[in-house]
């Protein structure tokens, strides 16, 4: 199987590392050469490629509007496998099955990361025990699926989950995006000055991840408008309500929200997908466990 992966940035390298210490030979392709050459010279990389026509397998690790256009514009093999990493899938669904091309397409998004960027952070554990979710449609082929799959599990990845492209979008809106949404607005207050020896886990938790390049954020957020939208709103509501009851110096109100924020907590954390085997959300979501 030749496979070749077209992004050498953090997500991408950590691919090909993670593909290479399976046993796979793995090529790569950057926009810019500089990557390139760091991926050549430590061994990320089996070569480098910038003709995609004979690859079996074809990960596309590049932001949402460059992800569609080099899909769209791109010579492939006939009937290739072509997965995208991008963090909103049905935008990059749409354009690519509309475009009745002669690949197989398959949404992948690897749910790890870093606050850093670039391949020089690259590595091949980056994925391990992690999960990642694979989007299904009417046009995906049951045998591209399969293989994806299997190539996940040898990456080291611990839970596949599969979706819809909508339901992904929603899903990682409230998860993803908009934890990142309120890490930046958090670092904003000017309380931020000078708090050495008054932090904990929390502040570190709350911080790490307002670091993310804005660039990158700000597409994913603008290619997931809506849901990004209503998840903003949601969150607002939810604050004002804990700002009235504090406003008002009403003890009882503001017990009763708080509870409420952490029985959905704990409700949450029952219904999760700890446990082995498969579960389901809404007949939506299926997880799957696949390492012990």
């Amino acid at each position: 199987m030749k496979i070749c992966v077209a992004g050498l940035g953090l997500i991408g390298g950590s691919l090909c590392m993670a593909l290479k210490r399976a046993g796979y030979e793995v090529y790569g392709y950057n926009r810019s050469e500089r990557p390139v050459r760091y991926a050549l010279e430590k061994g990320i990389i089996d070569g480098a490629t910038k003709d995609f026509g004979s690859f079996d397998v074809v990960f596309v690790a590049l932001p949402p509007k460059a992800t569609i256009n080099f899909i769209l514009n791109t010579p492939f093999k006939s009937g290739a496998i072509v997965a995208d990493i991008c963090g909103v899938k049905k935008m990059i669904e749409d354009a690519v099955c509309g475009a009745h091309l002669d690949i197989s397409y398959v949404g992948t998004h690897p749910m790890a990361g870093k606050e850093v960027s670039g391949i020089e952070n690259a590595c091949a554990d980056l994925f391990d025990r992690a999960n990642m979710v694979l989007t299904r449609g009417i046009f995906t082929d049951a045998a591209a699926y399969e293989t994806i799959v299997k190539l996940v599990k040898d990456m080291g990845f611990m839970r596949l989950v599969e979706c819809s492209a909508e339901v992904h979008d929603r899903k990682i809106a409230y998860t993803s995006q908009l934890a990142h949404i309120v890490s930046n607005a958090y670092v904003k207050d000017d309380e931020i000055e000078s708090c050495l020896g008054f932090t904990g886990g929390s502040f570190q938790d709350m911080t790490r991840i307002a670091a993310v390049d804005p660039g990158v954020w700000a597409e994913l957020y603008l290619s997931n408008a809506q849901n990004v939208q209503d998840k903003v709103q949601r969150l607002i509501d939810n604050l004002e309500d804990i700002k009235d009851a504090v406003a008002s110096g009403d003890y009882d109100t503001l017990v009763r929200v708080l509870g409420e924020g952490r029985a959905r907590y704990s409700d949450s954390r029952a219904q999760s997908f700890q446990k082995e085997g498969t579960g389901f959300l809404d007949g939506e979501i299926i997880a799957t466990l696949l390492h012990d």
